[in-house]
């Protein structure tokens, strides 16, 4: 009991924290100041899935805050298949970072996500598809090289960890932490 009141409260933690980090860029874009659209593509790798990287999709939006402070929110797709392809996990990733940036093409930091994860099963296994959603949090980084005045190539990297989820197949728990590599086009506005 205690447990899932724990896991409650780090919860609320995580989406009070979102909430100020979406304030935070809404309000902290003042004018004059750029903003960036980023498209991507890439790979992503469970830790723990014994599986081959699968291709990701992303989309996110920047603000500076600072000269050497970076806001994102982002959203992203990405899949991976588990236990001998018995299930398929889909998951939307909708996340909010803070990067600090020592020089202006290097960023470095971390966030939170809210993780929308449908939990697909082989049509030979009695198991009911459900979605749930969990929270979790990333640490990251990347290189922006610039391509002219309004472009830049994104090279970016991030850890993601997640508490560990129940599967009703064996073993019953696993490790959902995952590694993601994307590059990506900064368009300025």
């Amino acid at each position: 009991m205690r447990h899932r009141h724990d896991l409650r409260a780090a919860g609320l933690r995580a989406s009070a924290m979102t909430l100020v980090l979406v304030a935070a860029l809404v309000t902290g874009a003042a004018p004059g100041r750029a903003g960036e659209i980023v498209p991507s593509v890439g790979l992503t790798k469970a830790v723990n899935g014994g599986g081959e990287a699968t291709a990701q999709v992303g989309l996110a939006f920047r603000g500076d805050l600072a000269p050497f402070l970076m806001s994102e929110l982002g959203v992203t797709y990405r899949s991976e298949s588990r236990f001998d392809d018995q299930l398929k996990l889909r998951m939307w990733p909708v996340t909010a970072s803070l990067y600090l940036k020592p020089l202006p093409a290097l960023y470095a930091g971390g966030g939170v996500g809210w993780y929308h994860t449908t939990y697909d099963y082989a049509p030979g296994v009695p198991i009911a598809d459900q979605t749930k959603q969990e929270y979790g949090v990333h640490l990251g980084g990347g290189l922006k090289v610039p391509l002219g005045a309004g472009a830049g190539l994104d090279l970016g990297g991030r850890y993601v960890m997640m508490r560990d989820q129940n599967s009703r197949l064996i073993p019953q728990r696993f490790d959902p932490d995952f590694w993601v590599t994307s590059i990506g086009l900064a368009f300025k506005f």
